[in-house]
């Protein structure tokens, strides 16, 4: 059983794309797979369960909120995971207002509540997803002292590469602080234009220094904006497109 983290601390690379459509295709091969969106901008869930998402409880903040609480009876972990219209696909949903759980979180030192849940929940899942938000902060922490993997979503640009560099020390950190299980998977190459010069001449550079980059190169394309627009996977929208393609390819890489 892998639990597996996506992150970058810049926005926009991708990451609930990439979280989402790999657990996808993971519980359309038949492994019951688990996403934990861990982002108040709720991306990861809004693209499993349409705008539904937002009445669906307990979720993610209720499961916080709970660890705050110090409840004599607390929910189990599974009462906060939902499930998708995919079947072997499941939520643990975010809410909008995560963010204002955070200082309070921090100051009584719950960074391994996280941890000790998806423990418990990797008896019943083949698979767990940890989506993170485009910071290093208590909640990113928390999924990277929680997985075994981390993946890292990268566009090619030149202050994204700059960056990759913090990121990586932060995930070192972690390790040796927090999580000595935790391993850098991979760097996923993502919206990559193979005809353009730049994004290959920062692909090379990242080879050059000996950074984990994948061979996987996902596209960009017009289909992932599709996919959002109407809340459905690639695996389940168009199986047979380049795009989806290259996420199974991504698959089996990291398989």
């Amino acid at each position: 059983m892998v639990k597996r983290v996506v992150f970058n601390q810049k926005g926009g690379v991708g990451k609930s794309s990439i979280a989402v459509n790999l657990a996808a295709i993971s519980a359309s091969r038949g492994k019951k797979t688990l996403v934990v969106d861990l982002d108040p901008q709720c991306n990861s869930s809004h693209y499993m369960l349409g705008e539904e998402y937002l009445d669906i409880k307990p979720d993610i903040r209720d499961f916080f909120e709970s660890v705050l609480s110090f409840q004599l009876k607390p929910l189990g972990p599974e009462s906060y995971i939902h499930p998708t219209p995919y079947e072997n696909l499941f939520v643990m949903p975010s809410n909008p207002s995560l963010g204002d759980l955070q200082s309070k979180l921090e100051a009584k030192h719950k960074i391994y509540k996280l941890r000790d849940t998806l423990e418990v929940l990797s008896k019943e899942y083949d698979a767990i997803y940890i989506d993170t938000p485009p910071a290093f902060n208590f909640y990113t922490l928390s999924a990277l002292v929680a997985a075994d993997r981390c993946l890292i979503p990268f566009d090619c640009d030149e202050f994204a590469r700059q960056a990759l560099y913090s990121l990586l020390a932060n995930v070192h950190e972690t390790r040796e602080d927090h999580n000595n299980a935790l391993t850098v998977e991979g760097i996923v190459v993502n919206q990559f234009q193979p005809r353009a010069s730049l994004p290959q001449r920062i692909v090379d550079e990242l080879l050059a220094d000996d950074l984990p980059v994948l061979n996987t190169r996902i596209s960009a394309s017009v289909k992932m904006r599709e996919s959002h627009d109407v809340t459905c996977p690639l695996i389940h929208l168009a199986p047979k497109h380049k795009l989806t393609e290259q996420f199974v390819e991504l698959f089996q890489e990291l398989s």
